[in-house]
């Protein structure tokens, strides 16, 4: 009896023994065959195409160097039950990464993302163009068709054609190739998050939410100071009310493809629906995409008997009551610019 106890011991204790050895064999055959192959500095963009096989997978990340052994890379894939975990997308792989973290990072999904800021003002062209800087989408077209979708605007509830005022400017991250429809819808419905920060918001109905939203737009090209806003938006309301046309640069420069650093008197004259030199009331819609700041101003406007405003060199406006003080302003504070 004392015999087979001592010998069940003496099994488990051998048992035990091999186990370990087992284990340390492993974590040696990994790390000579599955450790990193650099430091880290070595970063490389790998595409896994929809479908491929671990066979490809493999091949490839071999062929970019990063991979101490290909065998040992798909033994791992068989032996974790992970060949149809592997997800299609674009990933950014350095060389400090082991075999085990690689292969977590591509079944895990952890796509390479392209990180962009919208600045508050930006229209729907100017966002098109830096999708395209970002290599995100082909053609501003792209972006500007995505953000015109009939279904997207009937979601959202837009009374207009596109989405221009309702794409909030921000930093966004999305993965390589993310459809751009995604993006224009992502945009907007960060907009009504947004939106749900301001005061007296939620109560808007479509129509009159979107006399707000072309309000804060002009006032988002306009405004140079955030404490300004309000008291300009207070400025394009009186000229409303009185039936005066807004007369906002800010509309003109809209007719452009790109900003020109001044607006001349010809410019004044260009027949459009967005001259509001020509033209009284609002535009026909947004001339930009605002941020909360002007949206804010949109919504809660100053009070006040001002009715005219013009940019002074220092980056504020100077306000008027009326065209005569307005005349004035302008020999003083423009005119001079440009004797």
């Amino acid at each position: 009896m004392i015999f087979r106890n001592t010998f069940v011991r003496r099994s488990v204790v051998l048992l035990g023994i091999l186990v370990l050895l087992g284990i340390i064999a492993f974590f040696v055959v990994d790390d000579i065959k599955g450790g990193a192959v650099g430091a880290g500095q070595v970063k490389v963009d790998i595409i896994v195409e929809p479908g491929d096989s671990p066979a490809e997978v493999t091949e490839n990340l071999s062929k970019n160097g990063l991979l101490k052994s290909s065998k040992y890379f798909l033994f791992l894939i068989k032996a974790t039950r992970s060949a149809g975990k592997i997800k299609a997308g674009l990933y950014e792989i350095n060389d400090g990464m082991d075999s085990r973290k690689i292969l977590q990072v591509i079944t895990e999904g952890k796509v390479k993302l392209v990180t962009f800021t919208v600045p508050e003002g930006y229209n729907n062209r100017q966002i098109g163009d830096l999708l395209v800087k970002k290599n995100l989408i082909k053609t501003r077209a792209d972006f500007l068709n995505a953000a015109s979708r009939t279904e997207l605007l009937r979601e959202f509830k837009i009374p207009a054609n596109n989405a221009e005022g309702y794409l909030f400017p921000e930093t966004y991250s999305v993965p390589v190739n993310f459809p751009v429809d995604k993006i224009a819808r992502m945009m907007i419905k960060r907009f009504y998050v947004r939106l749900e920060k301001v005061p007296g918001a939620k109560e808007l109905d479509p129509k009159k939410l979107h006399e707000i939203v072309v309000l804060a737009s002009v006032v988002e090209r306009e405004a140079k100071k955030n404490e300004e806003r309000p008291l300009m938006a207070g400025v394009f309301l009186n000229r409303l009310k009185q039936d005066i046309p807004l007369e906002s640069c800010a509309t003109i420069q809209y007719l452009f493809d790109k900003p020109h650093p001044r607006i001349f008197e010809k410019d004044l004259k260009i027949v459009s629906p967005y001259n509001t030199y020509m033209n009284k009331g609002y535009p026909p819609g947004p001339i930009s995409n605002p941020g909360q700041p002007s949206l804010e101003a949109a919504l809660m406007p100053s009070k006040t008997d001002y009715l005219f405003f013009l940019l002074k060199p220092d980056g504020f406006h100077y306000f008027s009551k009326s065209f005569k003080e307005h005349a004035e302003a302008k020999k003083k504070y423009i005119d001079v610019l440009y004797e």
